[in-house]
C-alpha cells in the first residue's frame, strides 16, 4: 500500500516565490510592494494601501493572520525597506537620485525525493547585486560594488540565521499547506486554445496556444509526424491575467511548398501527460493581416453605396437652398415692395 501511494505522487516540483520591491525617487511608482505565487499563480499582492488575495483557499489559509499580514505590509515592511534602501545609498555612495532595490526569497518541494532548496538574492537598479549562498552561509556579491555589503552582512549572522530559518522551515511549510486548500486550483490542468497566425505571406507562421495551465507544457511544430527543429523559433511561456499561460511557437514556411502544407501540423502537450492538441498548417484557418478578395470586394461596395448618398446627400441640399432662394418671399425685395403681391388675405375676392 506504500508503494501504490508513492506510485500515485505526482513527480514534479512545486516553488513559493515573493518578490519584495522598495524604490526611491519615483514618484509615480509605489515606494514598496510585495508579489506572492504559488507555481506561477498569483495569489497575493500589497503596498502602503493595497492588499489583495486573489482567492478564497488564500484567505483560508491565512485564516486569523489576515489582519497581521495586511499590517506588516503597510506599516512593517515598508518602514524595514525604507530603512535598508537608505543604508545602501549611504554604503555605495552613489549620486543618482533614483533607487530601486529588488530582493527575490523563494523554495522548491521536490514531491518525488522531499527534498526542499532555497534562494535569496537581491537586486539593485535594475541589476543582480547579492545572494545568499545557504550551504555555507555566506553572502555572494553579484557585482563589484557589493563586496562592502557583503563584508557586512557576513558578519551580521542573526540575519543568516533568520534566512535560513525562512527558508528551510517557514517557507516549505506554507508551500505544502498552500497545496493542500488550493489542490483544486493549484493542481488543475487545463487545455489551450491553439491559432494560426500570420502577419503577412511572408512572415513566419506562429502557433499560438493561449490558456494552458500548469506551465510545464510544450509547443511544437511537427512534419510528417517528426518534430522539426530547422526553421523554428520558440518563445517565452507568459502568464495571463487569469492565472493560465500563454506561449507561441513560429515555424517560416518560406521555403515550403504549397503541396507540402498538409505536412506540417503544430502539437501542444502538458508534461506529465500523453494528452496532445494538433492543429494542421491549412491556409484556410490561419489568422492574418491580408483582407481576401471576397472581402476587399464587399468592403468596396460598402464604401462605394457610402460615397454615392453621400454625394447625393449634398446635391439635395445644394438644390434645397437654391428652391429657398426663389420662394422665401421676405429674402427677394422685388417681389416683397410689389402691391400687387402683398398679402392675398387682404383682396376681397379671396374672402
Amino acid at each position: 500500500m506504500c508503494f501504490i501511494c508513492m506510485l500515485s505522487v505526482p513527480k514534479e516540483k512545486h516553488f513559493l516565490k515573493f518578490y519584495f520591491t522598495g524604490s526611491s525617487g519615483l514618484p509615480n511608482f509605489p515606494q514598496f510592494e510585495v508579489v506572492a505565487e504559488v507555481d506561477g499563480s498569483l495569489i497575493g499582492y500589497c503596498n502602503r494601501t493595497d492588499f489583495r488575495l486573489t482567492h478564497d483557499w488564500v484567505k483560508k489559509f491565512l485564516d486569523d493572520d489576515v489582519e497581521l499580514v495586511k499590517m506588516k505590509c503597510s506599516h512593517g515592511l515598508p518602514n524595514e525597506w525604507k530603512a535598508r534602501i537608505s543604508d545602501l545609498k549611504k554604503r555605495l555612495k552613489q549620486p543618482e537620485d533614483v533607487y530601486v532595490v529588488q530582493w527575490m526569497h523563494s523554495c522548491d518541494w521536490d514531491t518525488e525525493t522531499g527534498k526542499v532548496t532555497g534562494f535569496l538574492q537581491f537586486g539593485f537598479n535594475g541589476e543582480d547585486f547579492i545572494a545568499l549562498d545557504i550551504e555555507r552561509n555566506l553572502w555572494i556579491a553579484l557585482k563589484q560594488q557589493a563586496i562592502p555589503t557583503k563584508l557586512a552582512w557576513d558578519n551580521d549572522k542573526a540575519r543568516i540565521h533568520n534566512n535560513r530559518i525562512f527558508t528551510s522551515q517557514i517557507c516549505p511549510d506554507w508551500l505544502k499547506r498552500s497545496l493542500d486548500y488550493g489542490r483544486n486550483f493549484l493542481m488543475r490542468t487545463e487545455l489551450p486554445t491553439l491559432s494560426l497566425l500570420q502577419r503577412s505571406p511572408s512572415d513566419p507562421v506562429s502557433c499560438h496556444a493561449t490558456g494552458f495551465y500548469p506551465e510545464k507544457a510544450r509547443l511544437f511544430w511537427r512534419k510528417a509526424g517528426e518534430q522539426i527543429h530547422q526553421f523554428m523559433n520558440y518563445e517565452e511561456i507568459l502568464p495571463n491575467n487569469d492565472g493560465t499561460f500563454q506561449m507561441s511557437a513560429d515555424l517560416d514556411v518560406s521555403s515550403v511548398s504549397a503541396a507540402d502544407w498538409w505536412r506540417y501540423d503544430c502539437v501542444f502537450q502538458l508534461l506529465d501527460t500523453e494528452d496532445k492538441i494538433i492543429l494542421r498548417l491549412d491556409q484556410a484557418v490561419i489568422k492574418t493581416n491580408k483582407m481576401n478578395p471576397s472581402k476587399i470586394a464587399i468592403f468596396t461596395t460598402i464604401i462605394g453605396m457610402f460615397l454615392c448618398a453621400l454625394i447625393a446627400l449634398v446635391i439635395t441640399s445644394i438644390k434645397r437652398k437654391k428652391d429657398n432662394k426663389y420662394y422665401d418671399i421676405s429674402k427677394n425685395p422685388d417681389i416683397s415692395e410689389n402691391p400687387e403681391n402683398s398679402d392675398i388675405s387682404e383682396n376681397p375676392e379671396n374672402k
